[in-house]
């Protein structure tokens, strides 16, 4: 089983964003600052597919921020469909799903090493993000020593 989860785009103003996504009926969900990472996460989704207080909305959309350069050279110009991200679906078992995706012939980009989170992308190049539903599975070979393959 899987189901949709959120579709990511990169944003160069969050907030001039969250307004025109406002306009068509979103709101902001979550969001979450990485200190660490230089990024912001902003989730939101329509009142239509809001859940209970603290749970996933059916479907989202993820704004991702790029925080600028520290060194205070140029943020990140986003041209080329380079602002959409990727789409992004719970599994019930990642490692079986990843399996699949290797016996059909196509390659898993970013592997579940930490049996949770993996990569996969479409014919057209169209990254396919995977999560394990309810949190990480134990890690397990040969997925955990697997390395990232290409771009993810």
């Amino acid at each position: 089983m899987m189901r949709y989860l959120h579709t990511m785009i990169r944003v160069t103003n969050p907030e001039e964003t969250i307004k025109f996504f406002e306009v068509l009926g979103l709101k902001e969900v979550r969001r979450t600052d990485s200190e660490a990472g230089r990024f912001t996460l902003i989730f939101l989704a329509t009142p239509d597919d809001m859940r209970g207080p603290g749970e996933r909305a059916h479907a989202e959309v993820e704004l991702t921020y790029n925080w600028p350069p520290e060194d205070g050279s140029a943020p990140e110009e986003y041209t080329g469909g380079r602002n959409f991200g990727h789409l992004a679906y719970d599994c019930d078992d990642i490692y079986a799903t990843c399996q699949a995706v290797l016996d059909a012939g196509y390659t898993v980009h970013r592997p579940p090493r930490d049996g949770y989170m993996a990569f996969v992308k479409t014919p057209d190049g169209i990254s396919i993000e995977l999560l394990q539903l309810n949190g990480p599975k134990p890690p397990q070979e040969p997925w955990a020593s697997m390395p990232n393959t290409g771009t993810w």
